[in-house]
């Protein structure tokens, strides 16, 4: 795995700060960041995700919250970030 630094919580103090990476490998993020509360994981078991499919999160994952101000080192396609199909 080759992971690369992408960004930390702008302004962090020492510890403990939402941080991720891109393993260059695989194309898959790797994040720290928040543990989502008791409440947070109900809410997201009761949306669900696909029909039938279990909404208990199993023991080797967990449910984290990223901070929205993260999302800006989440890395975009080269065609969208060059104005590429939006879609429309």
């Amino acid at each position: 795995m080759s992971l690369r630094f992408l960004g930390i919580w702008p302004n962090t103090p020492d510890d403990g700060s939402p941080t991720i990476w891109l393993d260059d490998e695989t194309g898959d993020l790797v994040i720290q960041s928040w543990k989502a509360d008791d409440e947070t994981v109900r809410q997201a078991q009761q949306v669900g995700s696909v029909p039938g499919h279990s909404t208990a999160v199993p023991p080797h994952e967990t449910v984290i919250r990223l901070p929205a101000n993260m999302l800006q080192f989440i890395p975009r396609p080269v065609s969208e970030v060059n104005g590429g199909n939006s879609g429309t």
